[in-house]
């Protein structure tokens, strides 16, 4: 039986495989550093990284972190959702990105 560790990392590892140009890996390396953000916090870390971004897409990228992954907290209490890395997750995300 596979543990839920080992699922995360199974579903971490296909969705950096199709991360053509590294952004899925930024987003995770941001979110690492163990802070919580807004979408429009992500956007904008990411198109200071030089990628070619639009709003819609990375809150569509967050939000599939969160849905498909399993390893994003999100408060909705403000005007924003703020997502975060689950700290039990912190591991297995910080694991597989050292291997991509």
């Amino acid at each position: 039986m596979e543990s839920a560790e080992e699922r995360i990392q199974e579903r971490l590892r296909n969705y950096l495989k199709r991360d053509g140009v590294g952004i899925r890996k930024a987003v995770l390396k941001l979110f690492l550093s163990d802070g919580a953000y807004t979408t429009e916090d992500v956007f904008t870390y990411l198109a200071k990284e030089g990628f070619d971004v639009s709003y819609r897409g990375v809150s569509a990228m967050v939000g599939l972190m969160n849905t498909r992954l399993g390893i994003l907290s999100i408060d909705v209490s403000g005007d924003h959702n703020v997502y975060s890395l689950k700290g039990d997750h912190k591991g297995v995300v910080r694991s597989v990105l050292e291997n991509y």
